[in-house]
């Protein structure tokens, strides 16, 4: 109960700047971490700091909130409190869909003003991207952040509850921090990006999946693109959720990017059926929610049953 009592916090409230966010402490962590990393490591050595950034950070992550709600159980309405708020914290679905709706209204304002609101959420560089390339960015992160940032979290917290939601987080962040290809960051990086590899496998399928099905229009389609397109990706999992939306919208993803000056050069996912257009955004919001209320619905059932 304190899963659904989660995500409708998430859906009224999002993630409100001046309210306490574990995710933003565990930025300012992984920060601190990489400075001192590469103060006391050079080289090659920079792999074995990865490793010791991931090995403290998933043990912090896990039995802090394990403590701290252990020591709660006694005191009944307390503990449910402060669990709901942990869960609520690791959903990122309200969020995702106002950073996406900011991109999408800042497109009527300016390419400028798209470019600089699309920078807050993407890791490419964003400068010179036209229109088109703002909207298939825009797209791409809806739909790999419906599996990083709603389903894996939810998944996690349907398997053990907050601790774990939240050790998936912490390994979520560590990536979109440090796992990077680019030469600055492969080696601190290494640790960081393979964990959140395995750590996305099943709840990227999964989400792939929920999108297919969530969708029953395009469902041949979208189930076909996914499976064809799966391995489109230097990701082994963002492609699943990526080629489940394109096949839905009927548009092509993917492609080549610049990150920090670097050409990344990547295969498509989709059939370009029709162009990219500014709508496509809001579409990638409502695939967004139809796969995470298909999720709750179907944890709510089986949550039912086994009660």
């Amino acid at each position: 109960m304190d899963l659904i009592l989660a995500f409708v916090l998430d859906l009224i409230l999002g993630d409100p700047e001046d309210v306490p966010h574990p995710v933003k402490l565990m930025g300012k962590i992984i920060s601190i971490e990489e400075k001192v990393s590469r103060r006391l490591f050079k080289g090659n050595m920079l792999y074995f700091a990865g490793f010791l950034i991931v090995f403290f950070n998933v043990i912090i992550a896990f039995f802090i909130p394990l403590y701290i709600l252990n020591l709660l159980k006694p005191y009944k309405v307390i503990y449910h409190i402060v669990n709901t708020y942990l869960l609520y914290t690791t959903i990122a679905a309200r969020c995702l869909s106002d950073e996406a709706n900011k991109v999408y209204n800042a497109l009527k304002e300016s390419l400028e003003s798209a470019r600089l609101r699309l920078s807050y959420i993407v890791g490419r560089d964003t400068k010179n991207l036209k229109e088109e390339e703002i909207v298939r960015a825009t797209v791409e992160t809806v739909a790999e952040n419906t599996s990083d940032g709603v389903i894996a979290p939810l998944f996690y917290a349907s398997i053990y509850g907050a601790p774990l939601a939240l050790c998936y987080k912490m390994i979520n962040t560590m990536d979109s921090m440090l796992g990077y290809k680019n030469e600055r960051f492969k080696r601190i990086g290494f640790f960081p990006a393979k964990t959140d590899d395995i750590a996305n496998f099943i709840p990227a399928r999964l989400t792939g999946l929920l999108m297919v099905l969530s969708n029953p229009k395009y469902i041949k389609r979208s189930f076909r693109i996914m499976i064809r397109d799966r391995k489109n990706h230097k990701s082994p999992n963002c492609a699943y959720p990526e080629g489940a939306a394109a096949g839905i919208l009927g548009v092509q993803l993917g492609g080549s990017n610049y990150y920090f000056g670097e050409l990344v050069e990547k295969p498509t996912i989709g059939d370009r059926l029709r162009p990219l257009q500014r709508d496509d955004v809001k579409k990638s919001i409502v695939i967004m929610y139809k796969t995470e209320i298909l999720y709750i619905v179907l944890f709510t059932v089986v949550w039912w049953c086994l009660r």
